[in-house]
């Protein structure tokens, strides 16, 4: 079965379907990650090219035919063995449904099929959720989970926190 293409029941007995998205799911995409209200949000075009250009590395999980949560990457050029996570987000009525976790996992699966080894993303040092999130998937995935300084809050024009780098690798590569 393709990870990416499966239909597990969640706790509550609604069905969530995950699958690649598409350039139509782009506008909901946006409003998920506008609604978060921790996400920086991107323009609505972002999501839209995202969904129609980066579909292999990105998932979406749907209830009822309704896009409830995504997650956004990209194979990292210099190294395309890592799958790079730009965002998660999951609609507040599926929170604590571990939803973000699924996809997270399905979407890893998915990937390693075409030679993917390991995940990256950026969190703020604030973000424990993001933080959490990702542990845990690296224990669900039998991945190392480390952290490193990646960009610092210079370089932001905004008030933006630092971004740290978490890396969830095989066992191997860190032993």
């Amino acid at each position: 079965m393709n990870p990416i293409e499966n239909t597990p029941e969640t706790d509550t007995g609604n069905t969530v379907a995950f699958r690649r998205p598409r350039a139509r799911d782009g506008k909901r995409m946006w409003e998920i990650a506008r609604d978060s209200q921790v996400l920086d949000v991107n323009s609505p075009y972002a999501y839209v090219l995202w969904s129609q250009d980066f579909s292999e590395t990105s998932i979406v999980a749907e209830v009822d035919g309704n896009v409830v949560g995504f997650v956004t990457g990209y194979r990292r050029p210099a190294t395309p063995d890592t799958l790079m996570v730009w965002q998660v987000a999951v609609d507040d009525a599926q929170r604590g449904k571990r939803v973000a976790q699924r996809m997270l996992c399905g979407l890893f699966e998915h990937c390693a099929s075409a030679g993917v080894v390991a995940i990256n993303t950026t969190i703020s040092p604030d973000n424990e959720a993001s933080q959490r999130l990702f542990a845990g998937a690296a224990r669900a995935l039998g991945l190392r989970f480390a952290r490193e300084p990646f960009f610092s809050a210079d370089l932001f024009l905004d008030s933006h926190e630092p971004e740290d780098l978490y890396l969830l690798t095989p066992a191997a590569a860190t032993e």
